[in-house]
């Protein structure tokens, strides 16, 4: 496979190291070293991203548009190969190259307050340079990424054809769900009625996208293929859902799960720093919401996997997707338990 990939770049496989590198789910990734520089090579996973060139059209197009704006700011783009290609098709699938970034690193799990801060000032400065763009000009690459109105219409699906001792087993968390429709109703709201505009939003804002310096200081975002027209409540909720509790999704000690109102308000210092004269004033008020947004949408995803017998994010243990989604589900409650709190924290 490196043999086919790497000539196309101009590189000699005899002549470099090739290394897995990350921990990265959804594309297989190398550390490509050769005696002059380092590269990233990415084999894109097709199964989930449908329209590879949909992808490489986007971030040619953002590209273009910050080399003209703002020349200063990192954007981590493929680079080119001999033939002028950002992407190659070959038997074994779809391939780019990156630069790999001297003297950076990134974080899996977010342990200082100064990390969310530094995480959600880069996400929001990505938004902030990209707000003059037209939004129209990107393609979608995963329709329906967060709607939460189809993945509300799915989980009731879900439940009308669950069997019915899972169906038993998940009763208290369906209540809950059903209990809280109130933030699908003003998903439904801003969607229907245009309440706060589309904006080109990154979508997949864990900390682990965000390069960072020696000095622990934000460099830029990375792992750009979620890019697309997006609501910030994608952006904002997606770290709040991320970083405002020490434990993961997969913590099945649910008295363990508290919230760090100092972490949040990290977020929202480091986020509004960079657009706070961007966004309108209805989009701030949707701030806190956006926390319940992402929190209740990745339960429902959740606990509508477990009552389809674990189809979509399978099951390493008996019961995965159901703690997955109890996990979620206490997440939210916490966070309503919280609002108050947060709400004088940032002077809502």
């Amino acid at each position: 496979m490196f043999n086919k990939i790497l000539p196309l770049y101009g590189i000699d496989p005899s002549a470099c190291e090739v290394k897995a590198f990350g921990d990265g789910l959804i594309n297989h990734t190398w550390l490509v070293n050769t005696v002059s520089a380092g590269y990233i090579l990415q084999q894109l996973n097709q199964f989930v991203f449908k329209r590879p060139f949909d992808i490489d059209q986007n971030l040619s197009l953002l590209k273009e548009y910050l080399d003209q704006e703002y020349p200063e700011y990192l954007f981590i783009a493929p680079v080119k190969d001999l033939s002028g290609n950002s992407l190659n098709q070959t038997s074994d699938g779809y391939f780019r190259m990156f630069p790999f970034v001297e003297n950076s690193h990134t974080v899996n799990v977010v342990d200082q307050k100064d990390e969310a801060y530094e995480a959600a000032r880069q996400f929001g400065k990505f938004s902030r340079l990209l707000s003059g763009f037209d939004v129209k000009q990107l393609h979608t690459t995963l329709p329906d990424f967060h709607n939460l109105i189809l993945r509300y219409r799915q989980f009731l699906s879900a439940c009308e054809h669950a069997e019915a001792d899972r169906k038993e087993k998940a009763s208290a968390l369906i209540s809950y769900i059903l209990e809280n429709k109130d933030i699908v109703e003003t998903f439904e709201r801003i969607f229907e009625n245009n309440e706060i505009p589309l904006r080109v939003i990154h979508h997949d804002t864990k900390i682990s996208n965000v390069l960072f310096d020696a000095q622990n200081k934000g460099i830029c975002v990375i792992d750009l293929d979620t890019v697309m027209p997006g609501y910030f409540i994608s952006d904002v909720g997606d770290m709040i859902r991320t970083y405002i509790c020490a434990l993961s999704e997969e913590e099945t000690d649910m008295s363990r799960i508290v919230i760090r109102e100092e972490f949040f308000k990290a977020i929202y210092d480091g986020y509004m720093e960079e657009m706070g004269t961007t966004l309108t004033e209805t989009e701030k008020s949707y701030f806190i919401y956006a926390g319940k947004f992402l929190i209740y949408m990745q339960a429902l995803r959740f606990l509508a996997d477990y009552l389809q017998n674990d189809v979509y994010y399978g099951s390493k243990y008996e019961g995965h997707n159901f703690y997955r989604a109890e996990n979620q589900l206490i997440l939210l409650k916490r966070y309503l338990e919280s609002e108050k709190n947060l709400k004088e924290l940032i002077g809502a």
